[in-house]
């Protein structure tokens, strides 16, 4: 046979591209690009089999960056960052299954984050891997997770003349993308900048003791409850931070939350013992929910609507514990989900898939919500005692008990996949794709046997609590399999107790 002119086929190749054949006609590259658009990976892999035109066309890379989007990967870039967006998505999912293969099994790093002199451990709250944890020393400490760099800064308070002697102790502490807030002991709050310097930016003081703080999720806006008053401080147009609103109310505050994403005025929601109040500037003293003698027992806040549990008069009247979720905009019950004898100690709304909330309960349950049909899911036996932190996503549940356990389950399995055991209840849980950050938090903060004259080492580590940090994701595993005291510095040249320090010029490790 004789062998086609190349240059023939060259040419008539180009053609067909300019004009690309559907069938019986002939339509423009544009147009025909616009109706692979609707097809998801596996149609555009059959088409890229038909012919030489439709290969091209199939494997464009406008189509392959659109569905590299449209399942959550490399949002924050441009077409142009990547030469070949059918192996960047390829890449993105293989990580994406590794990950989660890391996930089930426990494959990966695990740190503690302490600090020793910071006596016991207090609160915990993290965003986005920064962590802050308060201590009975009145320290307020950060890490941060994401570089993997262990030395953590220590916030300075702002002293004032007369406070001479020791601080008091952390009550509270919140972190967002920008602030860390710390409330102690005596009703003093403050407020530091993660942009600038350890030294607080704001400072203010309750007369008394504070029962609650809240910190948003964005932007700089901090409440606190102490008494019979519920404050919220932001700054002004110029930076200057000053008392927004303040709010009477008629009984203590237990949970306080700031509603996300409001354009305006802040929006607060206090629940203090039997009543919800709706916090706003325009309607100060709105009660959102009030039955007497049925106290509230957890609360959580998104962007529309609050969901808190409620402890109903049980036996006495056949009425089991539930849950209540509220509509924020119109402050109508929209759902009364479970039925439970036990107590729900945990509620998480905000982080979790859309239509779905997860509870934890004194009953040693966790229970996973649908808000479309007002339904448990699934009821997981997680705890030997009640379960006091929880956190899921669309796969899996993490859950924290007040014996110290952290679990880890499959959702859609309803099995454990693993678990880990400290001294103290947990009371933080967060996690992200390849991250998790866990918090045991003592329940005594002055143990039997401590001494009040030292101002060291007053307690032994069991009564301190402790951070851990997981990383699953397969980038950081190669530095952080080796042990942390062999990624010393040798900066340290002495060492005590808590403390080893490689004071010897040892080889590189």
């Amino acid at each position: 046979l004789k062998k086609p002119n190349k240059l023939f086929s060259f040419f008539s190749f180009q053609n067909e591209i300019n004009e690309v054949p559907f069938f019986d006609i002939q339509l423009p590259y544009e147009l025909a690009l616009k109706i692979f658009q609707y097809l998801g990976k596996t149609e555009l892999g059959r088409c890229a089999q038909v012919s030489r035109t439709w290969k091209v066309l199939a494997e464009d890379e406008v189509l392959w960056y659109r569905l590299c989007q449209q399942e959550g990967y490399l949002l924050d870039t441009s077409i142009s960052d990547h030469s070949c967006w059918k192996l960047a998505l390829k890449d993105c999912r293989a990580r994406e299954r590794t990950l989660k293969t890391n996930w089930k099994n426990r494959i990966g790093a695990v740190s503690q984050l302490r600090y020793e002199l910071g006596k016991i451990l207090c609160d915990v709250h993290s965003c986005d891997g920064v962590v802050i944890a308060g201590y009975t020393s009145g320290a307020v400490r950060l890490w941060d997770t994401r570089t993997w760099d262990y030395t953590a800064p220590i916030l300075e308070p702002m002293h004032g003349p007369g406070d001479a002697g020791p601080q008091p102790h952390v009550s509270f502490v919140r972190i967002n993308s920008s602030l860390a807030v710390a409330a102690y002991e005596d009703g003093t709050v403050s407020v530091w900048s993660l942009m600038f310097g350890r030294e607080p930016i704001h400072r203010y003081q309750h007369n008394q003791r504070i029962q609650a703080l809240a910190l948003g999720s964005e932007g700089a806006t901090v409440a606190t409850a102490s008494g019979f008053e519920v404050k919220v401080e932001s700054p002004n147009d110029r930076g200057f931070w000053q008392t927004t609103e303040t709010f009477e109310i008629q009984k203590l505050v237990n949970f306080l939350n700031l509603v996300p994403d409001v354009t305006g005025s802040p929006v607060t929601v206090a629940a203090a013992e039997d009543i919800v109040y709706l916090l706003k500037a325009e309607d100060p003293g709105k009660i959102l929910h009030s039955v007497y003698g049925q106290p509230v027992t957890c609360l959580d806040v998104s962007a529309h609507e609050a969901a808190f549990g409620v402890k109903t008069f049980g036996w006495l009247l056949n009425e089991p514990n539930q849950i209540l979720l509220y509509n924020l905009e119109t402050s109508q019950c929209l759902k009364k989900m479970g039925n439970s004898t036990g107590d729900f100690t945990c509620v998480n709304l905000q982080s979790s898939p859309p239509n779905m909330v997860v509870t934890g309960n004194k009953d040693r349950r966790v229970r996973v919500f649908d808000l479309r049909k007002s339904e448990s899911l699934c009821s997981l036996y997680a705890h030997q005692l009640g379960v006091s932190a929880v956190q899921m996503d669309d796969w899996k549940i993490v859950s924290g008990g007040e014996e110290g356990l952290v679990c880890v389950w499959d959702q859609r399995m309803g099995t454990k996949l693993w678990e880990m055991h400290a001294r103290h209840p947990v009371r933080h849980v967060w996690f992200n794709s390849h991250s998790l950050i866990t918090a045991n938090i003592p329940d005594e903060k002055t143990p039997r046997g401590a001494s009040i004259t030292d101002d060291d080492l007053t307690a032994h580590r069991k009564h301190r609590g402790i951070i851990y940090a997981y990383e699953f994701s397969v980038d950081q595993l190669a530095v952080e399999s080796v042990l942390p005291i062999c990624r010393s510095s040798y900066d340290e040249v002495t060492g005590y107790n808590y403390n080893i320090g490689l004071a010897v010029p040892y080889d590189n490790i």
